[in-house]
């Protein structure tokens, strides 16, 4: 039975299962009118299945729409947009169902389901979220399997066994276009989703900020060694360089988005790795000093800091090869230095005079930074996430009366302190340290190992960089954030779910560590096989490569994988004989070296018939092998293959020795 001629009971069925499959995923960020509207759809495309509802008419749809498009414009803003758009394509899937009529409607819908599918990685591109996806792409294939009318589309079990066997036959062609099939890059850019929750640095900082930041657990990236892990406390993660400072937030110069080169020599041994870095939003990427990426879209800034010339909106895995040990800018311009100099005119007199009595009792730069850090080590500085507020003169405040800070804190106070006495300096914001993961031997950054220090210069020695926060908290450079406040009880205590909180539990944190080292690897093989990878993947296979000899590659390959899968599905080694079939064709040959052929749609009885005419000497043993044959095939006589090799034997013998045509 069925809705209309054309869409069967067990197709609307699937599809019916199919959407709640494919809006699942997305209910997180999908407005919750949405589920209201699949309820009401299906609810009336049931009762149309029923005879007691009628189909939408022209003004009904029309008015949907308008429903659809005021719920889209509440709920999101606007009408143009990622997020927009991926609304108003799972309205227009869920309302094309209650407008279904026929076969082709159908299809129209089951291919919106591959569309929306497909969106969802928008939002979610991790190894469960692919591995989800596969269930409702095998209900929207059971759904284009039960629109076949035939008695087989009408079971639901093997309907949904076949949709399930052709999803695997096609994984061999799926996994070959994957590795073969030209990296492309958009055509076009889009905002990322704001419902895709991105934490992470910004391109300016006030003391607070990073503490705030270090409160969250998110992955920043992941970075892979070529050789030895150095130490943690070598583990300098370079984002940003700020240089202005307005009296209580510091942030990036205009002049840092100059194209120009920093001038740099290289030193010391170099360090390789790789960095599978985490949706940010944001432009910049992470690499240790000084670093030289293999990022074509990237350039480094006359800061010291890499960029790219778009957002990073999805994993991107690059090459780094950084010589820590790197001499920076050794005869800086005196621009630069300007910059590495400017404060505000007024505001913290305090440290001000400090600063002026500290260049006194030591001239040298490097004496004055030593005493700098001494005076952090020393006096009873405290660090903590929850530090004081600090008043209109925010660097008095800190240095001299609160003395509770985060490494924002102390990078700020000793950059001005620097700056007052006549020493260029920056501040210099990133992350420091990670989490090793020993089953692959990789370290994993996390947005609690957002750290700012302080790098200052020298005639002839360049940029050094120095870091207050370890003449504080020496624990938070060498251990982990988690040890440096551990008498706090501030580590992740708005996070009261998350495994790292409970990494003491020896069997809970193997387990963590187990599933990270899964998503590195899908991130690092699966997502992160781009052009560049895919290049370097296939010239180690086929040494030098050009479109030619890819196509080639290509070709030959899906035809090699199609014919074996052509021979597995049809399996022609399997095939039964069939014994009266081949006894008839030895017939039929026979009586052709005598001059009789059997014609096109010519039966069994009438080419008899007519050999018996045109040799009447032989019709006898002619129309006994005829009767023969007749009475296995159609008459349901057991078959008896002896019989019919004497029958063609009688025949045989009758026929002369001599051939007469």
């Amino acid at each position: 039975m069925s809705t209309l001629p054309g869409i069967p009971r067990i197709a609307l069925t699937w599809l019916l299962v199919a959407q709640v499959l494919v809006i699942l995923p997305h209910l997180v960020h999908l407005p919750l009118w949405m589920v209201a509207l699949w309820l009401g759809a299906a609810a009336w495309r049931v009762q149309i299945f029923r005879m007691r509802a009628r189909y939408p008419n022209g003004w009904a749809k029309g008015g949907l729409m308008l429903l659809v498009l005021a719920g889209v414009l509440l709920s999101r803003g606007t009408l143009v947009g990622l997020d927009a758009a991926v609304v108003l394509l799972i309205a227009t899937f869920v309302l094309k169902l209650v407008e279904m009529r026929s076969r082709r409607d159908a299809l129209v819908l089951i291919f919106l389901g591959f569309f929306c599918v497909v969106t969802a990685y928008l939002f979610d591109d991790g190894i469960l979220a692919a591995l989800y996806s596969l269930l409702p792409v095998t209900a929207l294939l059971a759904a284009l399997v039960g629109l076949q009318h035939s008695g087989f589309a009408e079971r639901p079990w093997p309907t949904l066994r076949l949709a399930g066997g052709l999803l695997l036959q096609a994984l061999p062609l799926m996994v070959l276009l994957f590795l073969f099939f030209p990296r492309m890059g958009p055509l076009w850019s889009l905002p990322m989703p704001s419902d895709k929750g991105v934490t992470g640095l910004s391109d300016s900082m006030e003391p607070g900020e990073i503490a705030e930041l270090s409160r969250s657990s998110a992955l920043a990236f992941r970075a892979s060694f070529d050789g030895p892990i150095p130490e943690r406390h070598a583990l300098y993660w370079r984002a940003l360089t700020l240089e202005r400072f307005d009296g209580r937030r510091w942030s990036q110069s205009s002049y840092a988005e100059l194209p120009a080169t920093p001038q740099w020599r290289q030193a010391g041994e170099p360090l390789d790795y790789s960095i599978v870095m985490q949706p940010s939003g944001k432009p910049w990427l992470f690499a240790l000093d000084v670093g030289e990426l293999a990022q074509g879209d990237s350039r480094m800034m006359s800061d010291f800091r890499w960029q790219r010339r778009r957002p990073v909106d999805r994993p991107l895995l690059y090459q780094v090869r950084s010589w820590p040990q790197a001499l920076r800018e050794a005869d800086a311009e005196p621009p630069a230095l300007r910059r590495a100099l400017q404060l505000p005119e007024q505001g913290d007199p305090r440290s001000r005079a400090w600063a002026a009595e500290l260049q006194r009792q030591h001239p040298q730069a490097d004496a004055l930074v030593a005493a700098l850090l001494q005076h952090f080590n020393r006096e009873p500085y405290v660090y903590t996430l929850r530090p004081q507020p600090l008043g209109a003169d925010s660097i008095d405040d800190f240095l001299f009366n609160t003395r509770r800070g985060f490494c924002a804190h102390y990078a700020g106070a000793m950059t001005f302190v620097l700056r007052a006495a006549g020493i260029p300096a920056r501040v210099v914001a990133g992350y420091q340290g990670g989490e090793l993961n020993p089953g692959g031997n990789y370290i994993q950054v996390r947005q609690f190992d957002a750290h700012a220090w302080v790098e200052y210069w020298q005639p002839g020695r360049g940029w050094r960089s120095v870091d207050p926060t370890f003449q504080v908290a020496p624990q938070r450079i060498e251990q982990s954030l988690e040890e440096a406040l551990a008498e706090e009880d501030g580590f992740l205590d708005d996070q009261p779910f998350s495994p790292l909180r409970y990494r003491e539990l020896a069997w809970l944190n193997q387990l963590r560590l187990s599933w990270e080292n899964l998503n590195y690897g899908w991130q690092r093989w699966v997502l992160g096989y781009q052009g560049e990878q895919q290049l370097q993947l296939l010239q180690r296979w086929f040494g030098s490569l050009d479109w030619q000899r890819l196509a080639l590659a290509l070709v030959g390959s899906g035809t090699l994988l199609l014919g074996l899968l052509a021979l597995w599905l049809l399996r022609p080694w399997q095939q039964r004989r069939d014994p009266q079939r081949q006894a008839f064709r030895r017939f039929e040959q026979l009586l052709a070296r005598h001059g009789v052929r059997r014609q096109a749609g010519e039966g069994p009885r009438a080419f008899a018939e007519r050999a018996g005419r045109e040799l009447p000497a032989q019709a006898a043993a002619i129309q006994a092998f005829a009767r023969c044959f007749e009475a296995q095939r159609y008459a349901g006589q057991p078959p008896s293959r002896a019989a019919l090799r004497q029958a063609l034997g009688e025949l045989r013998r009758a026929l002369p020795w001599r051939l007469l045509r």
